[in-house]
Protein backbone atom coordinates (compact mmCIF):
# COMPACT_ATOMS: atom_id res chain seq x y z
CA UNK A 1 0.00 0.00 0.00
CA UNK A 2 1.75 3.09 -1.10
CA UNK A 3 1.49 6.01 1.34
CA UNK A 4 3.14 9.40 1.16
CA UNK A 5 4.01 11.93 3.73
CA UNK A 6 2.80 15.83 2.23
CA UNK A 7 2.78 19.37 2.35
CA UNK A 8 -0.62 21.27 1.70
CA UNK A 9 -0.23 24.91 0.37
CA UNK A 10 -2.84 26.88 2.02
CA UNK A 11 -3.40 30.68 2.92
CA UNK A 12 -1.81 30.24 6.12
CA UNK A 13 1.46 28.06 6.01
CA UNK A 14 1.89 24.70 4.84
CA UNK A 15 -0.45 21.40 6.66
CA UNK A 16 1.14 18.51 6.72
CA UNK A 17 -0.87 15.47 5.39
CA UNK A 18 -0.79 11.84 4.97
CA UNK A 19 -2.46 10.31 1.59
CA UNK A 20 -2.82 6.46 1.39
CA UNK A 21 -3.10 4.88 -2.50
CA UNK A 22 -3.88 1.61 -3.99
CA UNK A 23 -0.87 1.71 -6.28
CA UNK A 24 1.30 4.09 -8.88
CA UNK A 25 -0.02 3.53 -12.15
CA UNK A 26 -3.31 4.18 -11.75
CA UNK A 27 -5.25 7.17 -11.32
CA UNK A 28 -8.05 7.05 -8.19
CA UNK A 29 -11.25 8.65 -6.97
CA UNK A 30 -10.32 11.39 -4.27
CA UNK A 31 -11.39 11.12 -0.69
CA UNK A 32 -11.11 13.78 1.56
CA UNK A 33 -10.82 12.19 5.24
CA UNK A 34 -11.03 14.29 8.47
CA UNK A 35 -9.64 12.95 11.82
CA UNK A 36 -11.20 13.40 15.04
CA UNK A 37 -9.66 16.15 17.24
CA UNK A 38 -6.49 13.75 18.15
CA UNK A 39 -5.47 14.11 14.76
CA UNK A 40 -3.05 12.31 12.18
CA UNK A 41 -1.92 8.67 14.50
CA UNK A 42 -1.24 5.14 13.57
CA UNK A 43 -5.11 4.56 14.01
CA UNK A 44 -6.20 7.50 11.28
CA UNK A 45 -3.45 5.95 9.06
CA UNK A 46 -4.34 2.24 9.13
CA UNK A 47 -8.23 3.41 8.36
CA UNK A 48 -6.78 5.68 5.33
CA UNK A 49 -5.24 2.88 3.96
CA UNK A 50 -8.42 0.23 4.47
CA UNK A 51 -10.30 2.17 2.76
CA UNK A 52 -7.67 2.91 -0.17
CA UNK A 53 -7.84 -0.84 -0.69
CA UNK A 54 -10.86 -0.15 -1.67
CA UNK A 55 -9.47 1.75 -4.81
CA UNK A 56 -9.55 5.17 -3.56
CA UNK A 57 -6.75 7.90 -3.11
CA UNK A 58 -7.07 9.15 0.49
CA UNK A 59 -5.90 12.47 2.23
CA UNK A 60 -5.78 13.25 5.67
CA UNK A 61 -4.53 16.55 6.63
CA UNK A 62 -3.44 17.89 9.88
CA UNK A 63 -5.95 20.81 10.26
CA UNK A 64 -4.39 22.07 13.39
CA UNK A 65 -1.22 22.86 11.10
CA UNK A 66 -1.20 26.06 12.62
CA UNK A 67 0.08 25.03 15.98
CA UNK A 68 2.53 22.59 14.14
CA UNK A 69 2.96 19.39 12.85
CA UNK A 70 0.78 16.11 14.04
CA UNK A 71 1.04 14.87 16.34
CA UNK A 72 0.67 18.47 18.25
CA UNK A 73 0.49 17.13 21.82
CA UNK A 74 1.93 13.47 22.90
CA UNK A 75 -0.34 10.62 22.68
CA UNK A 76 -0.53 7.47 23.96
CA UNK A 77 -0.85 4.21 22.46
CA UNK A 78 -4.12 3.99 23.99
CA UNK A 79 -6.55 7.00 24.58
CA UNK A 80 -8.36 5.96 27.97
CA UNK A 81 -10.40 7.52 30.02
CA UNK A 82 -8.65 7.92 32.55
CA UNK A 83 -6.53 10.43 30.39
CA UNK A 84 -8.96 11.82 27.64
CA UNK A 85 -9.78 14.55 30.12
CA UNK A 86 -6.28 15.84 30.66
CA UNK A 87 -5.26 15.46 26.62
CA UNK A 88 -8.83 17.58 26.02
CA UNK A 89 -8.40 20.12 27.93
CA UNK A 90 -5.06 20.28 25.54
CA UNK A 91 -7.01 20.14 22.46
CA UNK A 92 -10.16 22.49 23.23
CA UNK A 93 -8.65 25.79 22.65
CA UNK A 94 -7.37 24.86 19.15
CA UNK A 95 -10.90 23.24 18.50
CA UNK A 96 -12.40 26.24 19.77
CA UNK A 97 -9.42 28.63 17.03
CA UNK A 98 -10.97 26.50 14.06
CA UNK A 99 -13.33 28.98 13.10
CA UNK A 100 -15.89 28.04 10.53
CA UNK A 101 -14.22 30.65 8.04
CA UNK A 102 -10.73 28.90 8.68
CA UNK A 103 -12.17 25.78 7.81
CA UNK A 104 -13.80 26.89 4.51
CA UNK A 105 -10.22 28.70 3.66
CA UNK A 106 -8.68 25.29 4.23
CA UNK A 107 -10.90 23.14 2.41
CA UNK A 108 -10.09 25.29 -0.56
CA UNK A 109 -6.94 24.35 -0.20
CA UNK A 110 -7.00 20.51 1.13
CA UNK A 111 -9.36 19.77 -2.04
CA UNK A 112 -7.66 21.90 -4.72
CA UNK A 113 -3.92 19.74 -3.86
CA UNK A 114 -6.00 16.85 -3.75
CA UNK A 115 -7.37 17.03 -7.27
CA UNK A 116 -4.43 17.55 -8.91
CA UNK A 117 -2.35 14.83 -7.58
CA UNK A 118 -0.79 12.65 -10.28
CA UNK A 119 -2.54 9.48 -8.88
CA UNK A 120 -6.01 11.07 -8.45
CA UNK A 121 -9.04 10.64 -11.22
CA UNK A 122 -10.85 13.74 -12.37
CA UNK A 123 -14.11 14.46 -11.39
CA UNK A 124 -15.40 14.42 -7.73
CA UNK A 125 -14.29 13.99 -4.68
CA UNK A 126 -16.00 12.63 -1.58
CA UNK A 127 -15.27 14.30 2.32
CA UNK A 128 -15.52 12.12 5.30
CA UNK A 129 -14.83 12.72 9.38
CA UNK A 130 -14.84 11.18 12.21
CA UNK A 131 -15.97 13.84 15.69
CA UNK A 132 -15.51 17.28 15.09
CA UNK A 133 -13.95 16.22 11.67
CA UNK A 134 -17.23 15.18 11.08
CA UNK A 135 -18.28 18.90 11.33
CA UNK A 136 -15.40 19.94 8.82
CA UNK A 137 -15.84 17.30 6.31
CA UNK A 138 -19.85 18.90 6.66
CA UNK A 139 -18.42 22.40 6.24
CA UNK A 140 -16.66 21.07 3.18
CA UNK A 141 -19.16 20.16 1.34
CA UNK A 142 -21.46 23.01 1.55
CA UNK A 143 -18.97 25.40 0.62
CA UNK A 144 -18.00 23.51 -2.65
CA UNK A 145 -21.34 21.55 -3.66
CA UNK A 146 -19.66 21.87 -6.78
CA UNK A 147 -16.26 19.74 -6.08
CA UNK A 148 -18.05 17.06 -3.62
CA UNK A 149 -20.13 14.52 -4.65
CA UNK A 150 -20.74 12.83 -1.27
CA UNK A 151 -20.40 13.45 2.40
CA UNK A 152 -20.32 11.15 5.59
CA UNK A 153 -19.52 12.14 8.94
CA UNK A 154 -19.63 9.70 11.93
CA UNK A 155 -19.92 10.70 15.55
CA UNK A 156 -19.81 14.03 14.83
CA UNK A 157 -21.69 17.69 15.36
CA UNK A 158 -23.10 17.91 12.44
CA UNK A 159 -26.19 20.12 13.29
CA UNK A 160 -24.13 22.75 14.49
CA UNK A 161 -23.99 24.72 12.28
CA UNK A 162 -27.83 25.07 11.94
CA UNK A 163 -30.46 23.69 8.80
CA UNK A 164 -29.17 26.12 6.84
CA UNK A 165 -26.04 24.99 6.50
CA UNK A 166 -27.28 21.40 5.31
CA UNK A 167 -29.49 23.20 2.57
CA UNK A 168 -26.29 23.90 0.63
CA UNK A 169 -25.13 20.43 0.62
CA UNK A 170 -25.72 18.77 -2.83
CA UNK A 171 -23.43 15.65 -2.24
CA UNK A 172 -25.10 12.50 -0.97
CA UNK A 173 -25.11 12.12 2.64
CA UNK A 174 -24.66 9.32 5.46
CA UNK A 175 -24.34 10.58 9.02
CA UNK A 176 -23.65 7.65 11.48
CA UNK A 177 -24.22 8.29 15.37
CA UNK A 178 -23.09 7.33 18.19
CA UNK A 179 -26.17 6.00 20.61
CA UNK A 180 -25.23 8.17 23.59
CA UNK A 181 -24.63 11.90 21.04
CA UNK A 182 -28.31 12.06 20.23
CA UNK A 183 -32.24 11.19 21.16
CA UNK A 184 -34.32 9.68 19.13
CA UNK A 185 -35.83 12.94 18.85
CA UNK A 186 -32.68 15.04 18.14
CA UNK A 187 -32.16 12.95 15.18
CA UNK A 188 -35.82 13.13 14.13
CA UNK A 189 -35.20 17.40 13.99
CA UNK A 190 -31.88 16.55 12.48
CA UNK A 191 -33.62 14.23 9.58
CA UNK A 192 -36.67 16.61 9.04
CA UNK A 193 -34.01 19.54 8.37
CA UNK A 194 -32.14 17.15 5.97
CA UNK A 195 -35.58 16.80 4.81
CA UNK A 196 -36.13 20.02 4.20
CA UNK A 197 -32.96 20.32 2.66
CA UNK A 198 -33.95 18.14 -0.43
CA UNK A 199 -30.48 16.20 -0.28
CA UNK A 200 -30.20 12.82 -0.92
CA UNK A 201 -29.37 10.77 2.45
CA UNK A 202 -29.17 8.50 5.51
CA UNK A 203 -29.09 9.44 9.16
CA UNK A 204 -29.46 6.98 11.90
CA UNK A 205 -28.02 6.35 15.50
CA UNK A 206 -26.15 2.89 15.42
CA UNK A 207 -27.87 0.73 17.86
CA UNK A 208 -25.09 0.54 21.48
CA UNK A 209 -22.34 2.81 20.50
CA UNK A 210 -20.87 5.78 22.30
CA UNK A 211 -18.93 8.96 20.87
CA UNK A 212 -15.64 7.64 19.07
CA UNK A 213 -16.93 3.99 18.14
CA UNK A 214 -14.61 4.38 15.38
CA UNK A 215 -11.27 5.08 17.02
CA UNK A 216 -9.56 1.36 18.18
CA UNK A 217 -6.86 3.21 20.39
CA UNK A 218 -10.23 4.15 22.55
CA UNK A 219 -12.01 3.09 25.24
CA UNK A 220 -15.11 4.46 23.35
CA UNK A 221 -14.43 2.03 20.37
CA UNK A 222 -17.21 -0.75 19.08
CA UNK A 223 -15.92 -3.14 16.61
CA UNK A 224 -19.56 -3.59 14.92
CA UNK A 225 -20.03 0.27 15.28
CA UNK A 226 -16.74 0.34 12.91
CA UNK A 227 -18.35 -2.13 10.42
CA UNK A 228 -21.23 -0.64 10.43
CA UNK A 229 -19.52 2.78 9.28
CA UNK A 230 -17.72 0.49 6.58
CA UNK A 231 -20.92 -1.04 5.45
CA UNK A 232 -22.46 2.37 4.93
CA UNK A 233 -19.49 4.12 3.83
CA UNK A 234 -18.30 1.95 1.08
CA UNK A 235 -21.43 1.64 -0.81
CA UNK A 236 -21.75 6.03 -0.63
CA UNK A 237 -18.56 5.91 -2.32
CA UNK A 238 -18.90 3.74 -4.84
CA UNK A 239 -22.81 5.15 -5.97
CA UNK A 240 -21.12 8.90 -6.40
CA UNK A 241 -17.31 7.85 -7.61
CA UNK A 242 -17.90 5.22 -9.70
CA UNK A 243 -17.38 7.32 -12.87
CA UNK A 244 -14.47 8.89 -11.31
Amino acid sequence: MPTKTLQIPTTDGQADAFAAFPNLRERHPGVLMYADGFGIRPVLRDMACELARHGYYVLVPNFFYRHGPAPLIELPEHIGEEVRPALMAQLMPLIEAHTAERVRRDADAYLTFLTTQPEVAAGPVAVTGYCIGGLLAMRTAAAHPGRVAALAAFHAPVGADGPDALAEITAQIHFGHAESDLTPEALGELNRALDAAKVDYTSEIYPGTVHGFTMSDTDAFDPTGLQHHWDRLLPLLDRTLANS
